[in-house]
């Protein structure tokens, strides 16, 4: 019986690092524990991104500790003593550096570190941080949902632009920009952020809505794990914007199967993340999905990733229309009642 893992090259390339596969495990709390990114490489996944840092966490924490020693102060002096000299360096990303340091000895894929921050000073400050500790590429995870009626939408794009240029001018290891897809022109929003110095895309964050609880009447979070329908929406916008950025493109939601990475890498996606079906199968499914990747592959003699890399863009199918217009009006026509 032929190995097709000795025939068939899965390896690509994301943020300048070559990857043994297009197979990356996601920003969750799946990798939280060290022990489930060793879990992780050992599946196969040639690429961790770790959990967020998430800025107004580190900023809530300290305000609560902040008041824990100021009522102590008021009991006796001596109850400060208990506690060093606390600032926001101290109560910050502490604990997750030190988790980066210690993903990294644990494993020899890289490790990715995820950022998301709420205000300049934070994002930088812990993007460099994050540097330092051996992170071997950054993800900006913008999760900004705009409310105030006043602002625009060129505030918001500028906003995104000149947070990759100021994280750029702050790191030198590679950066990549996690991005909702609620733009007016998503295209063009592409094209800025590859201007402002972005090394990749990736799209989309899933924006979790809110819902609500009649009984108590209160707005409650609701969390539902993606499913193989949310991939469509990736694969349109990663085809259209495929050969119309230097960045690399990623795609995350809604990968559960090996033909879901086909579609993603012939889209003109670079790398496939995934959470969801990790969390439905466990991390071992990773293996199962490289070995179907590679059945697939013989099967339909594809040599490489590379070789399916952007094959079905916009730029390369015979019918661009099907990512415009033309294809809203097929799709009306074409279903009948039953």
């Amino acid at each position: 019986m032929i190995d097709l893992s000795k025939t068939i090259d899965l390896s690509t390339t994301y943020l300048g690092l070559k990857l043994k596969n297009p197979l990356v495990a996601s920003s969750s709390p799946i990798c939280e524990d060290v022990g489930n990114v060793r879990r992780i490489e050992d599946a196969g996944a040639a690429a961790v991104v770790l959990h967020s840092l998430f800025e107004e966490q580190i900023e809530h924490e300290s305000d609560e500790l902040d008041r824990f020693m100021d009522a102590g102060s008021e009991l006796s002096a001596e109850a400060v003593t208990h506690f060093p000299e606390l600032t926001h360096r101290v109560m910050g990303p502490d604990s997750y550096l030190a988790h980066i340091v210690k993903c990294k000895q644990a494993v020899r894929i890289p490790v990715i570190a995820s950022l998301n921050g709420t205000t300049r000073g934070g994002w930088l400050a812990y993007a460099k941080q994050m540097e330092e500790a051996g992170a071997d590429a950054l993800e900006l995870n913008i999760y900004h949902i705009v409310v105030d009626p006043d602002t625009t939408a060129d505030h918001v794009e500028r906003r995104y632009v000149d947070l990759v240029k100021a994280v750029k001018a702050e790191v030198r290891i590679p950066v990549a920009v996690k991005l909702g897809p609620y733009f007016s022109s998503m295209a063009n929003v592409a094209r800025q952020l590859d201007a402002a110095g972005a090394n990749a895309l990736v799209l989309f964050n899933r924006f979790y809505q809110p819902d609500y609880d009649l009984e108590s009447l209160e707005v409650v979070p609701n969390l539902i794990l993606s499913n193989s329908h949310e991939l469509l929406l990736r694969l349109h916008w990663i085809a259209v914007i495929y050969g119309t950025v230097k960045a690399d493109l990623a795609l995350t939601g809604g990968v559960h199967s090996a033909t879901d990475v086909v579609k993603a890498m012939m889209a003109g996606a670079k790398i496939a993340m995934m959470t969801s079906a990790l969390l439905k199968r466990g991390i071992s499914y990773l293996d199962t999905i490289s070995t179907e990747l590679l059945i697939w592959m013989g099967e339909h003699e594809y040599d490489s990733i590379r070789q399916m890399q952007g094959s079905m863009s916009r730029n390369a199918v015979p019918q661009p229309g099907a990512f415009e217009r033309a294809n809203y009006m097929k799709v009306l026509s074409s279903y009948a009642m039953r």
